[in-house]
This record gives C-alpha cells, structure tokens and sequence, in this order.
C-alpha cells in the first residue's frame, strides 16, 4: 500500500474519473438515487444522512479526506441508502463503476488499500451500532467528539471539525440539539474539552467513555 498515493490517485484510475471541486452544502447524491460511481475524498469533509419518510434526518458519518463512499454501486445496490452533502468546501474524485471494478482487478496495491479500508469501516459500524444501543448520550457525545479528533491514532489528537454545529453532533448521536448543549459546556467546564480556533478534544474525555 506503499506506493499509493492519493494526490495522483485519478491518474490510476484513467478516463473512469473526474476531480469534482464541490462547494460547502453541495449535495453529490440524495437518498433514492441510483448509484453508479465510487467517490474518494481527496481534501474537505462530506456528511452522509439519511431521512425518513416523517422527514427526520439523522448524520451516519462524517468523512475525511482519504475516504471512499458510494460504494454500494459494486455490490448491486440498487439505490442510494443515503445522502452525501459536503461539510466545506471540498475536492472529490468520482470513479464510474466499471473503472473501480477494473482498478480493484488490476492494480493489487490499491485493491489491498482498499479492502483494509472497508474492513476497518464494518468494524467501526459495529462499533457505533453498539454505541448507540447501550450507551447514553452524553457517552455517544464523548465517544464522537474523540473519534473527530483522532484520538487513539498514531500522533498528537487533532482539532476537531471547526465549525461543527451541535445540531450535527445531535443528529449524528441520536439526541436534541439541547443535551448536546448541555454536555457540551459540562466537558467544557471539566476541563475535557477547550475551544481555540476550534473545538479542542482533551485524552482525558475517554473517561467519560469508559465511566460506568
């Protein structure tokens, strides 16, 4: 998985893509849609929602650069379960069908990137399956905010998303925009979290995840 390399990554793909410059709010695919291409996220951030027919909205991921997503289209999805809007503005690689199930063929390097990365997705999946079944809000907070923050991965935790709004951590929890408020400034006060041209996520925010 050495040699891949993102930034050169449409020039592995061939004639099959396309480098979208995509603005903030930009919608790349609603819900209902039929899927045909495989999207990579080469710089920005893009939420993916689904809504149900009562018209309530629920954030399922937030994805960064080096993510891929629409990938249902190479498993015979027949529809888009969700929605992919950007967060900011971003820079997205749109790969067609055929062109990544020719690449996942012929190119062994990004096929291995790419299996370990939908492996590493169904665990996290799980994992927020569980979260969100047996935990309560405030630790489904406390468990986002780390996650964005990168805490557990190799180097210093990074800043979370700037701007965030708490109507998105709400909907991406499973909570009211009020409770998200409310945990928001007890971290703060405990000293868990810091805002300073962001919000900052303290390593001690983990005992809030792990307190019974």
């Amino acid at each position: 998985m050495a040699s891949f390399n993102p930034q050169t990554f449409p020039r592995q793909v061939g004639n099959g893509n396309m480098t979208l410059k995509v603005s903030k709010k930009q919608v790349l695919f609603s819900q209902g849609d039929t899927p045909d291409a495989v999207f990579y996220v080469q710089a920005g951030k893009v939420k993916l929602t689904v809504s149900s027919p009562q018209g309530k909205e629920a954030v399922i991921a937030i994805l960064e650069p080096g993510s891929f997503f629409g990938e249902g289209c190479l498993a015979g999805q027949w529809v888009q379960l969700a929605t992919a809007t950007a967060v900011e503005d971003a820079r997205i690689v749109r790969i067609d069908k055929q062109s990544m199930l020719r690449l996942l063929q012929d190119d062994r390097t990004f096929s291995a990137l790419f299996r370990a990365y939908m492996l590493a997705r169904n665990v996290r999946i799980q994992e927020d399956f569980v979260d969100q079944l047996f935990n309560s809000s405030e630790k489904r907070l406390a468990r986002a905010l780390l996650l964005m923050a990168h805490f557990g991965k190799e180097g210093k935790p990074e800043e979370v998303i700037p701007k965030i709004s708490q109507e998105t951590l709400a909907e991406m929890i499973g909570t009211t925009r009020s409770r998200v408020s409310f945990f928001m400034t007890k971290f703060k006060k405990m000293g868990l979290i810091h805002y300073d041209s962001g919000l900052h996520v303290h390593s001690s925010l983990l005992n809030i995840v792990l307190h019974d």
